[in-house]
């Protein structure tokens, strides 16, 4: 089935023969090419032809394009002066030079484009100069819970449950359809994309040879989300077990982690000071059936770390930018800051022991400001306040808008 992306799909609606180059970025197979699917059908239903929709996936055997220049030409032979056109490149980082092609169908006054890409290397360096100012990120995640639940029939479980099977499989699309054949090919899928991203968009285009070293870096990243870890630690750590390795090599992988989007780094954020601080970042994983995959059992071992995950994912689908706070010698999960200004969230899996309860609240108590302040559960309590702060229970969180 295929889920509306209603989120996502706004955003290109508004976007829409805007003087900007639509650009969808995201991890492969979370969804960008039925995006562009969903977009096209509402192009469709507002009166655009066919012939005014020029749909290329590069990942497509048929659009074998050797460089830019052949591209280039393969779509303007398609497009003449009297016509609204509408362009959609697939996985355009596959072509090389892709961003002189792009930039050549941008300045046509009656072409509309959309690129898709898997890397966020193709938001850097010679692109992001050719094109700065021109251009619009839509940043895609996998499927949220409230899309991940609105593909099941509600009836079977309760959202509870749903919700504890969302944490182990994840929200990648194409995980529905398998889970509701047959749940035991998901590590199957699951490993196809895996394998896709390390070889295509890692090792290929970082030139590196050393894949057990690899994902050993990529295991212990995703074993320890939501603790803060540098790159002396995990090098020290790896170097303990016989694989010898550097802080260089580490950075390295790392970078590219972030670059596919497999990982996701959280700075540091002084809130009193209000700057960000240069050390001990913080990783959270794209998605839990990816980490379940790659680390096994031993993903479900620390479930509120998987809910801190969610949390922060959710966090960045609703458009803020997300840090780590400080607040002297304690820690507020998230710090979340958008136009509006901020808002603090402190994320545990249960509160019921009041010892915890009191660590929990005690970091967003001592702010020292009047921003929105949550502490975010899986307790399936009324949702409470105290003095200000906002307790709610994750499930609901996640399918309401605070």
């Amino acid at each position: 089935m295929m889920i509306e992306r209603t989120e996502y799909l706004e955003q290109l609606k508004r976007f829409k023969d805007k003087d900007l180059i639509k650009v969808v970025t995201g991890i492969r197979r979370c969804g960008k090419s039925t995006l562009f699917e969903l977009f096209i059908n509402y192009l469709k239903e507002t009166g655009v032809k066919d012939e005014q929709i020029i749909n290329i996936n590069l990942e497509d055997a048929d659009f074998n394009f050797s460089d830019y220049k052949e591209l280039y030409d393969y779509v303007n032979k398609k497009i003449d002066s009297k016509k609204q056109y509408y362009v959609f490149l697939d996985e355009v980082q596959n072509v090389p030079k892709f961003q002189k092609a792009v930039d050549s169908l941008y300045i046509k006054k009656n072409v509309d484009v959309y690129i898709t890409g898997s890397n966020a290397y193709m938001l850097s360096g010679k692109l992001a100069t050719l094109l700065s100012g021109r251009y619009v990120e839509i940043k895609m995640l996998p499927l949220s819970f409230k899309e991940y639940l609105s593909a099941f029939n509600s009836s079977d479980k309760s959202r509870y449950e749903y919700f504890l099977d969302y944490m182990r499989n994840g929200g990648m699309p194409g995980n529905i359809s398998i889970l509701q054949d047959n749940p035991n090919d998901l590590d199957i899928y699951l490993e196809g994309i895996f394998t896709t991203i390390v070889y295509k968009d890692i090792i290929t285009r970082n030139n590196i040879t050393d894949k057990m070293l690899l994902e050993s870096v990529l295991k212990f990243i995703f074993d320890s989300i939501g603790s803060p870890i540098s790159t002396k630690k995990i090098s020290d750590t790896l170097t303990s077990k016989g694989m010898s390795t550097s802080n260089h090599t580490v950075e390295k992988y790392i970078s590219a982690f972030v670059e596919s989007f497999l990982i996701y780094k959280a700075e540091r954020f002084d809130v009193k000071g209000k700057n960000l601080l240069a050390r001990d970042y913080k990783y959270y994983a794209v998605d839990q059936g990816l980490r379940s995959y790659l680390l096994g059992k031993k993903a479900d071992s620390d479930m509120g770390h998987i809910l801190e995950n969610i949390v922060y994912l959710e966090l960045l689908r609703r458009g803020y930018k997300v840090y780590v706070g400080k607040v002297d010698d304690l820690e507020v999960d998230f710090v979340a800051e958008n136009r509006d200004g901020l808002k603090y969230y402190q994320v545990a899996l249960t509160v019921r022991d009041e010892k915890v309860l009191e660590r929990e609240l005690k970091s967003l108590q001592k702010t020292g400001d009047h921003y929105p302040k949550y502490l975010i559960t899986f307790d399936m309590d009324m949702e409470a306040d105290y003095d200000g702060i906002t307790k709610i229970n994750v499930v609901d969180w996640l399918l309401n808008k605070e």
